[in-house]
Formats: structure tokens, C-alpha cells, sequence
């Protein structure tokens, strides 16, 4: 069987822009996996608001590499001591001045924010950011501020303002980061046996 040299061109041609079309495909398919399963809810969240699938993978691609060249830190154990004590006299505080407490709770989440490394900006872009990292957490971060917005107006009830402040103690506990020290086991321990 004799097939001309053209007709042989032609069909590796077609084979290898088909095999080209399937890996690009397969790449673009896994990268949408990877950042579902990175970003969880938040890649929804994207994707409603760049109004494309492509647009918003790549806006949360962006936050990827944007936070990767942070230099994010944990914090001290004094650090997070001192940050846990503010939240403690801001959650004390809340009784008598619910309004007070939402402004307190917003600022210590920001200067949280600032000393694990994360730079000071505008709201989207501290959510941006946040979002990286702590993906199942920066809903609360953007419902706590939708609300502390209608406080600025004037139009937050207490419950709402109650329900702000539970939002920041959400984030803010994600981004203290506080670990419980495992208890020394008895082997580990200076306690001798007697027989």
C-alpha cells in the first residue's frame, strides 16, 4: 500500500495537533483540580466573581505567587500570648460596647495579619491574600467586614455586630496558629520505676 508523502504529512500533522489539543487539555484540567482542591470554596467564590473559570484560575494562580514571595512568619509564644490576652479584653469589652468591640476585633485582625507578614493594603487585597492559605476561614474575614461596613452606616444590630466579632475569632484563631504542646509521655519523663 502506497500513501503519498502529502497525504502522510497531513495526517501527522493532524495527530500531533490532536495530541497537542488532549495534553493542553489534560494540563488545564489538572491545574483546575489542583486549585479546587487548594482553594476549596473560594475557587467558587472566584469564579463568580471574574465571571470565567479561566479568569479566575488565573487571578488565584496570581494570589499563589504573589503569597509564595511573602515572608510569612509564625509568631512568637509571647507574641501570640499578648494577641490572645487583646482578644480576651475585646471579646470582655463586647457587652458594653458592641460597636467598639467590632472596630477593636477588625484592627487586632489586621495587626495579626501585619506581624505574621502578610503587607497592610486594602480589604480585597488582605483577602486576596489570605485566601492562599487559609481558604475555608476568608468567607468569615469578608462577612465580619460586610457587617463592620453597615456599622460604619449605622445599620448593624447587635446580633449582626455579635456575628462579626464570632467571624473575626474564626480568622483570628487560624491565623494565631496556636497548637497544643503534646503532654510528655511517661517514657520521656524523669520518673524512675522501683521493682
Amino acid at each position: 500500500m502506497n500513501i503519498p508523502a502529502n497525504t502522510l504529512i497531513v495526517a501527522l500533522v493532524v495527530l500531533f495537533a490532536l495530541i497537542a489539543v488532549v495534553a493542553w487539555a489534560l494540563v488545564q484540567h489538572q491545574r483546575t483540580v489542583r486549585l479546587k482542591r487548594r482553594f476549596g470554596p473560594e475557587y467558587d467564590v472566584a469564579v463568580a466573581e471574574f465571571g470565567s473559570r479561566s479568569r479566575a484560575e488565573a487571578e488565584l494562580s496570581s494570589r499563589e505567587t504573589r503569597v509564595s514571595q511573602l515572608k510569612l512568619v509564625p509568631l512568637s509564644t509571647a507574641d501570640a500570648a499578648r494577641f490572645t490576652q487583646a482578644w480576651k479584653a475585646i471579646q470582655g469589652r463586647f457587652v458594653d460596647n458592641p460597636k467598639g468591640a467590632v472596630a477593636e476585633a477588625d484592627q487586632l485582625v489586621r495587626e495579626l495579619m501585619f506581624k505574621r507578614g502578610y503587607p497592610m493594603g486594602d480589604f480585597d487585597r488582605l483577602a486576596a491574600d489570605i485566601s492562599v492559605d487559609h481558604p475555608l476561614v476568608v468567607c468569615n474575614y469578608r462577612d465580619a467586614r460586610a457587617i463592620a461596613v453597615l456599622d460604619q452606616r449605622g445599620e448593624a444590630d447587635t446580633e449582626q455586630l455579635r456575628k462579626a466579632v464570632v467571624h473575626y475569632r474564626t480568622l483570628f484563631d487560624e491565623l494565631l496558629e496556636e497548637r497544643p504542646v503534646p503532654a510528655p509521655s511517661i517514657a520521656s519523663s524523669n520518673v524512675a520505676v522501683h521493682s
